[in-house]
């Protein structure tokens, strides 16, 4: 029975009990199949997924935000290169969430990419509390010295840029993960993802509070090693509870690389620049309602950036009522165009945000 119901969802013969009890918007679940609305995302889900964002901003502000200070008087470096070592950790570790977006819309999914950089995270964690108590692996033979050994050099750096890597994966995915729990189409679960966003900041400012308070004076004034044992500890916790949540996730399929939709838009835009617009919007192509399950969510046309809608202009109506196949470099959705308008909308919001970002990469190291 369920299996009929499933088939009726995908080809778009669904009533408004259905609605109802299935979630339809692109989404299955951990067996591949249309979700449940009642065993599926919403709270359920997203309370897993906050619990290991509170961790993970615990331990990279409980690490970053004393970093200078292990660099100078630990491991003994100046103040020159303690600067230089701390930035060029930051820079990668921005950049690092470019690449895990990436895989993670065109290869694995939100939720193995999540999972496995929360392991490399832990391994990076790990190995900083290994460089602490293994005598091999610590700074110094003695108490006092003016030089740390090579091998802790090699295994704090190999694990603070496991750190970065475990980054790159939990940036782009995590929060945007747990929104997927959410459908927006759905009127009780759209409000439930306003109140999302909410909890999700409140967990991530008491893991940044907890980091820069609790931590630091734990590194401070007890140990490095126990310091870093405690976020061991909590992340190793919550990937256990992410992980439990499994069977109550929403997934998304990956799609392939998400630039390809831009350069097709562009590529469709151009090559019919000279082609009339039409009268009237709804003339534009967009998927039928009747595949919707398959698309996703559907974006209205709007004004702006008119230029774009030029990739949505139909030339050969026959082929398409004939049901064939559109080339994607020719043809594009009203939602593929309006998906790069969205794009293009959010560069000034970007390029303003730019100066701060160098303001504030500056002012840390000073004040450190």
């Amino acid at each position: 029975m369920e299996r009929e119901e499933m088939e009726k969802i995908k080809r778009g013969e669904v009533g408004e009990s259905d609605g109802e009890k299935w979630v339809q918007d692109s989404s299955v679940d951990h067996k591949g199949r249309v979700p449940l609305r009642a065993s599926t995302g919403g709270w359920k889900a997203s309370l897993f997924i906050i619990s290991i964002e509170f961790s993970e901003r615990l331990s990279f502000f409980g690490i970053a935000t004393n970093l200078i200070s292990y660099l100078t008087k630990i491991m003994h470096q100046d103040l020159k290169t303690a600067a230089r070592n701390v930035n060029y950790w930051s820079g990668v570790t921005t950049m690092m969430p470019l690449i895990g977006g990436f895989l993670a819309d065109s290869y694995t999914g939100q939720f193995p990419m999540v999972l496995s950089s929360s392991l490399i995270y832990l391994m990076g964690l790990s190995l900083l509390t290994m460089s602490q108590f293994i005598p091999s692996l610590k700074p110094c033979n003695m108490h006092s010295c003016h030089k740390p050994r090579k091998i802790h050099e090699v295994v704090f750096f190999l694990a603070m840029y496991f750190i970065s890597l475990g980054t790159g994966g939990h940036k782009p995915c995590l929060q945007s993960f747990g929104a997927d729990q959410f459908d927006d189409d759905h009127l009780e679960e759209r409000k439930q993802k306003m109140s999302y966003f909410n909890w999700w900041n409140f967990a991530l400012c008491c893991g940044l509070l907890l980091g820069v308070t609790i931590i630091v004076y734990v590194q401070d004034n007890v140990n490095w090693g126990v310091a870093n044992l405690i976020l061991s500890i909590a992340m190793a916790v919550t990937i256990m509870i992410f992980y439990a949540g499994k069977p109550f996730y929403r997934y998304r399929v990956p799609e392939g690389s998400p630039l390809t939709p831009i350069l097709q838009v562009l590529v469709a835009a151009i090559i019919k620049r000279n082609l009339p617009y039409p009268s009237n919007p709804d003339l534009l192509y967009e998927v039928p309602k009747s595949k919707k399950y398959s698309q996703g969510r559907l974006l209205c046309h709007t004004n702006k950036l008119r230029f774009l809608d030029k990739a949505a202009i139909i030339e050969d109506k026959e082929n398409l009522s004939s049901g064939k196949n559109q080339r994607p470099w020719r043809l594009a959705t009203v939602t593929k165009v309006e998906e790069l308008k969205l794009v293009l909308n959010m560069i000034p919001i970007w390029l303003t945000t730019l100066t701060f970002g160098i303001c504030v990469a500056q002012a840390v190291n000073i004040l450190r």
